[in-house]
């Protein structure tokens, strides 16, 4: 019986589970096809879902099709440039940049134009004086006599030096360009002019492009020939002789200094045959010439230390090409017999000679600082870099001639320059009668006020930069020294610029440009004094390196010496030669 009533319940519960699961399943259907429905009356539309009905109460509407709403989107889309702040105001800031390039690139020509005037107006005017001084000194020594020991009249010992190390030098140039011009005589300016004229347009333009590489050429060489015979004129004789001889030296800055000038003059010729020709083509092509300087400039990588040593090759460049215009007025000007009428004929081609030569300089510069992310300041320090030079070529401890410093900075030499113009002014200017003879010494009396008004214009301006820029500390350290090798002269300047500097800043600026470099008593250990441009960008070996690591552990992470007045000259293209 019990038996047989849970048989019972156990019909009962699995009746009523299989019910269950079927009101479960057939919940689940209704779910299903609610769910395929509800999918079914969905519609895509540019990306929106929309309810059946809706879509098509829409339909009706022709406004609303999907096109005219896609074109209708494009019309009314909106964006905010403030999301992306950064990048659009490093834009407006190249814009900027781009837009001062001009102001402070010509604050810089400029300053740099009448640095290059006032050394080459000191070959003209101070050079002759200090000469005939270094000339009288000679004259009067047997004044002092042989076996004195101290001359009564100009108090110095017999053991001391017959002429200055300053002024060595300065005979050493008066005599290099008596030779050289005597030696250009025989270079006859008109046959070298008609044989250039009779070449092709094509040929021409090779030619002027070739001597423009062979002057910057000639530029880095020859200041090293000039410092060598230097060096080697007034170093001292206590020590072992290291080089072939002063007359060897004198020989090869002779040779060079003349063929450095026969190639001025023939780069003139060139330019005035340009400006002498009928339809203006080689001038146009040699202007243009100018803008192919773009192509190979703006499109290179160049640090701020590059674009200065361009900029110094540019200064020098605008420089010698308003000499060579010079030259070329003064040679057409004595072919039509010095007629004012023809100068206004010359004047239109040279303005567009210079402003293409400025316009080009400007485009460079403002592409390579927009190129390479340089601010414009940057022509401030390389303004003060040059400052810097000047007044310290014033200072006690200098240890090289103003002029020779810009030569080194530069890559400007003014005597093959000096002795072309010297040249054609003698070759076309005629000295007949007493009254020439006034007006020569008038117009020698005028430029000497010009250097000497030049010069201290260029000494206040130098100091006011070089206060601006703090840099009046570096005034007061002692010029660097060379050692025999690259390791030890490296280790020494480490160890010099730990030292205290031997002068006080607190002197000013002002007690110091005017004296004059004074030679210590003792004699000092043979070192070779040398510019601080020569102690930059010059990359140093993986030997000299270690060597440089083990003697300072603190300078293992060393990093790149980023100072303007450590850069010199030699440069090719703007790069350096190395």
């Amino acid at each position: 019986m019990a038996d047989s009533v849970a048989a019972g319940l156990a019909d009962e519960n699995e009746t009523e589970n299989e019910d269950k699961e079927r009101e479960k399943r057939l919940f689940s259907g209704v779910r299903k096809t609610e769910e395929q429905a509800a999918a079914s009356d969905l519609t895509e539309t540019l990306g929106f879902y929309e309810r059946k009905a809706k879509c098509k109460e829409r339909k009706s509407n022709v406004s609303d099709l999907s096109l005219v709403r896609f074109i209708s989107a494009e019309l009314t889309r909106g964006y905010f440039l403030e999301h992306n702040e950064a990048k659009y105001t490093e834009r407006r800031e190249k814009v900027y940049t781009c837009l001062r390039i001009p102001k402070e690139l010509e604050k810089l020509m400029m300053f740099g134009f009448f640095l290059c005037l006032d050394v080459f107006l000191y070959v003209f005017t101070l050079l002759p004086l200090r000469v005939l001084l270094a000339l009288m000194r000679l004259l009067t020594l047997p004044c002092c006599g042989l076996r004195a020991s101290i001359c009564p009249y100009c108090k110095k010992s017999s053991g001391s030096r017959i002429l200055q190390p300053a002024q060595v030098c300065d005979v050493l140039k008066g005599v290099i360009m008596v030779l050289c011009y005597f030696m250009m005589h025989y270079v006859d300016y008109s046959m070298m002019y008609h044989m250039i004229r009779g070449q092709s347009v094509i040929k021409l333009y090779i030619i002027y492009n070739m001597l423009e590489v062979a002057d910057r050429l000639f530029s880095s060489f020859g200041q090293d020939i000039l410092d060598a015979l230097y060096w080697t004129a007034t170093e001292p004789k206590e020590r072992k002789r290291a080089h072939i001889g002063v007359i060897p030296h004198f020989f090869m800055a002779v040779l060079y200094v003349f063929l450095h000038a026969i190639l001025i003059m023939v780069q003139a010729t060139t330019l005035n045959v340009a400006f002498n020709s009928h339809n203006k083509s080689l001038l146009t092509i040699m202007m243009s010439n100018n803008f192919v300087e773009i192509k190979g400039s703006v499109f290179k990588k160049f640090e701020k230390n590059n674009l200065f040593q361009m900029s110094n090759s540019d200064i020098k460049e605008r420089f010698t090409n308003y000499t060579l215009l010079l030259i070329v007025c003064l040679r057409n000007m004595e072919q039509f017999s010095w007629n004012p009428d023809h100068l206004w004929v010359l004047f239109p081609d040279v303005c567009m000679v210079i402003a293409s030569e400025t316009v080009v300089d400007i485009v460079k510069h403002a592409f390579i600082t927009k190129f390479n992310d340089i601010t414009a300041d940057v022509y401030s320090e390389y303004r003060a870099s040059l400052a810097f030079d000047l007044v310290s070529s014033r200072q006690k401890n200098a240890y090289t001639d103003y002029s020779d410093s810009v030569s080194r900075r530069m890559g400007f030499i003014p005597l093959p320059l000096a002795l072309v113009l010297i040249r054609v002014v003698t070759s076309s200017v005629k000295i007949q009668g007493s009254l020439s003879i006034v007006c020569v010494v008038l117009f020698y009396l005028g430029m000497i006020t010009l250097k000497v008004l030049n010069s201290i214009v260029l000494l206040g301006k130098s100091c006011m930069y070089v206060k601006e820029a703090n840099m009046e500390e570096k005034l007061f350290q002692n010029p660097p020294s060379a050692a025999p090798s690259r390791a030890s002269s490296r280790a020494h300047r480490t160890k010099h610029t730990r030292e205290p500097a031997g002068e006080p800043a607190e002197e000013g600026l002002s007690a110091s440009v005017t004296t004059q470099p004074s030679q210590s008593d003792e004699c000092p250990a043979p070192q070779i004094p040398t510019s601080q441009s020569d102690q930059f960008l010059t990359t140093p070996d993986e030997s000299e390196e270690k060597s440089l690591i083990q003697d300072d552990t603190e300078l293992k992470h060393r990093a790149p010496k980023k100072d303007l007045l450590e850069i010199d000259r030699f440069t090719i293209c703007g790069n350096r030669i190395d």
